[in-house]
C-alpha cells in the first residue's frame, strides 16, 4: 500500500512539473532567452563614455524617430516588451520620470519581442507612457547596442549624453530616483 501511495504521489508530482513547465512556455510566447536583471546600475564618467549607435525606427503612431535628430539633449532610452513582469512594475516609475524632467530629457521606448504590436501599444495605454514608443518585434534595433545592451536582459534603460554617448545604464528595473539622478547627472 505504502509503494501505491508513494506511486500516486510521484505520478502526480511529474504531470503537475509537466503541466506548470508547459503553461510557463505558452506565457513566455516571445520572450526566447529572456533574462531579467537585478536594477544593477552603472554609471561612466565623461571620458570612459561610448557612443550609443544609431537608432532609427518607426514609432507605434508610424513616425520615423531617430536618436541623432535629439544630439544636444539627454536622451532616455528603455527596452522594454509587455510580456516582462520587471518592465511592468517599472513603468509607473519611467512615466514619472518622464513627466518631472519634462521637456529637458528626451525619453524613447524600444518595445522588443512583442509579436504583436497591439499588445504593445495596450502597455502603452495602460500605463500612460507619455514618450514615443519604436517597435522591434526581431530585435535587429536592439542588436545594434551589442556591448551596452545584452539582447536577453530586459528591461535595460540607457542614459545618453547630449554629445550621444551612453553617460549610464540599468539592467533591470530601473526607479524614478535612479533615473531623475542619472539623466540630471548626464545633462
Amino acid at each position: 500500500m505504502r509503494r501505491v501511495v508513494l506511486l500516486v504521489a510521484g505520478l502526480m508530482l511529474a504531470v503537475t512539473a509537466c503541466s506548470s513547465g508547459q503553461q510557463a512556455a505558452q506565457n513566455r510566447q516571445g520572450q526566447a532567452g529572456f533574462v531579467s536583471g537585478n536594477g544593477n546600475v552603472s554609471v561612466f564618467a565623461p571620458a570612459d563614455r561610448k557612443p550609443a549607435p544609431e537608432l532609427t525606427g518607426t514609432t507605434f503612431d508610424g513616425a520615423t524617430w531617430t536618436l541623432s535628430d535629439h544630439r544636444g539633449k539627454v536622451v532616455v532610452l528603455n527596452v522594454w516588451g509587455s510580456w516582462c513582469p520587471p518592465c511592468r512594475k517599472e513603468a509607473p516609475d519611467l512615466v514619472g520620470a518622464a513627466k518631472e524632467l519634462g521637456s529637458s530629457v528626451q525619453f524613447i521606448g524600444l518595445n522588443t519581442r512583442d509579436n504583436d504590436q497591439a499588445q504593445a501599444k495596450k502597455f502603452v495605454q495602460e500605463f500612460g507612457v507619455p514618450y514615443p514608443n519604436l517597435y522591434d518585434p526581431s530585435g535587429k534595433a536592439l542588436l545594434r547596442f551589442r556591448g551596452q545592451i545584452a539582447p536577453a536582459a530586459i528591461p535595460t534603460t540607457l542614459v545618453i549624453d547630449r554629445s550621444g554617448k551612453v553617460a549610464g545604464r540599468v539592467v533591470g528595473e530601473v526607479t524614478k530616483q535612479t533615473l531623475v539622478g542619472m539623466a540630471k547627472d548626464a545633462g
